[in-house]
């Protein structure tokens, strides 16, 4: 079996498991998307940082989820942030 039709049969198979979803509201979510590469190409600043591998794990995972690159979510996620539209959930159970 070529490696095309190996990852051709994972798909399949995820499918029939149910690990996909349709996406409802595709115009938006393409504007959404498209705003998120836009901003990509805007970067004029370079950093570097060091965070855990579990961490950066988690973070290409839901990047994929969210067919984006990792890197363009985490920008997302600080510019969220920094602008106060990300909010720290409160822990409820110690407070």
């Amino acid at each position: 079996m070529a490696k095309t039709d190996l990852k051709e049969k994972k798909i399949l198979e995820s499918v029939e498991r149910g690990e996909w979803k349709s996406v409802s509201r595709l115009k938006s979510e393409k504007q959404r998307f498209g705003r998120y590469a836009e901003a990509a190409f805007r970067k004029d600043r370079r950093i570097n940082i060091r965070i855990s591998g579990k961490d950066l794990m988690a973070l290409q995972k839901r990047a994929l989820e969210e067919g984006i690159p990792y890197q363009t979510l985490i920008s997302s996620l600080l510019h969220k942030f920094v602008s106060g539209r990300l909010k720290e959930k409160e822990n409820l159970a110690g407070r």
